[in-house]
């Protein structure tokens, strides 16, 4: 089994550790007969879970951990624990054991750990944060979301990149549309750098697949495939779809139970809000990345169940599976001197 299959996973991290680690990873291990992993935890509380799967215990090598990250600790507390099963499952993927690992632990924690430990891949000033939101023309990728709250325009070129290149493999989509997010569409909008960003992307490589500046109601219209911006108002845009989607939830629960008829016409309607309900399910967009590091690093939601974990364990394996940081240097390297000669004047942080 080469390295490039394996998943380093926290298992003792999340609001369900680590029973809903290891039944997700169960899931996980029937969509992907050729991966492998590497649990980090607990081994007494893990092996009796383990023992009792089908398909993870033949391919699931347990190491001890003594110490867990829990959900309200500091990233500078967490950073001093050496022995966490966060830690422990990071320093696998730098020790070359396993190409990625997932934590559905502490976010802050994972971030800072990540970046310290793994560091950025050559080529990249920043990794960024990326996720999946649903559109009404299908699924749509967002970054960066929370992870770098000022950005210079050098940076928004590169998780344009990224973002691409990751809606190209979860996604599946050969060449994928990408916008800059903006108060207005019409050129010349917004501040400086965004402005130096588009200037910078529409005579790079992937030019012709740039759409130009998109809106917040461009988001869940679908208008484009990937999403580009910086962390601050990516994190409130996610925040506010988030909202958004419970308050959908919670209205159409109010409406079919005020009374007798429109229970019935619940009963009429209740396959098309099923489906509804599939297509809306916050398990099947679990799964952060953290993009451009040295390893594949994937946050599930700490709530989740096993399905939501099983999900966030498919996009990791993708990553893994298509070699996304190698796809990634080779597009950093086409890029060339679009981004490489812009690079020294397109700060915005003097």
């Amino acid at each position: 089994m080469s390295r490039n299959q394996i998943l380093a996973v926290d298992a003792m991290g999340g609001d369900h550790a680590p029973a809903a680690i290891i039944a997700g990873l169960e899931l996980a291990a029937e969509r992907h007969p050729q991966a492998s992993f590497l649990l980090f935890g607990d081994e007494t509380v893990l092996r009796p879970l383990v023992d009792k799967t089908k398909r993870l215990r033949d391919r699931a090598t347990l190491r001890q951990a003594a110490e867990i990250v829990s959900g309200d600790m500091k990233p500078t507390v967490a950073l001093r624990l050496r022995d966490s099963s966060m830690r422990r499952a990071i320093d696998a993927v730098l020790e070359g054991e396993a190409a990625g690992v997932i934590s559905a632990g502490n976010t802050g924690a994972l971030l800072a750990l990540s970046k310290i430990v793994l560091k950025t891949l050559k080529g990249i000033d920043r990794p960024a944060m990326a996720a999946i939101a649903p559109s009404s023309k299908g699924d749509v990728v967002m970054l960066d979301l929370g992870l770098n709250v000022v950005c210079d325009a050098r940076n928004l070129v590169e998780f344009a990149l990224m973002g691409q290149m990751f809606a190209r493999i979860v996604l599946g989509l050969p060449m994928p549309s990408f916008g800059l997010l903006n108060i207005g569409s019409e050129e010349g909008k917004g501040h400086e750098t965004l402005n130096i960003a588009a200037a910078t992307l529409r005579e790079s490589p992937i030019g012709k697949q740039f759409y130009g500046f998109v809106e917040g109601h461009d988001i869940a219209a679908g208008t484009v495939d990937v999403v580009v911006t910086d962390g601050f108002t990516g994190n409130v845009a996610l925040k506010t779809g988030e909202g958004a989607l419970k308050l959908v939830g919670e209205l159409l629960k109010r409406v079919f139970t005020a009374g007798p008829f429109a229970r019935a016409g619940y009963i009429l309607a209740r396959g098309g809000l099923n489906r509804l309900r599939e297509w809306l399910d916050p398990r099947r967009y679990n799964g952060a990345v953290l993009l451009g590091l040295n390893g594949v690093v994937v946050k599930s939601h700490g709530g989740t169940d096993a399905m939501g974990f099983a999900h966030a364990v498919d996009v990791a394996l993708d990553m893994i599976s298509n070699d996304f940081n190698r796809r990634i240097a080779e597009g950093l390297t086409a890029m060339d001197s679009a981004l490489l000669s812009a690079a020294p004047e397109v700060s915005s942080h003097d």
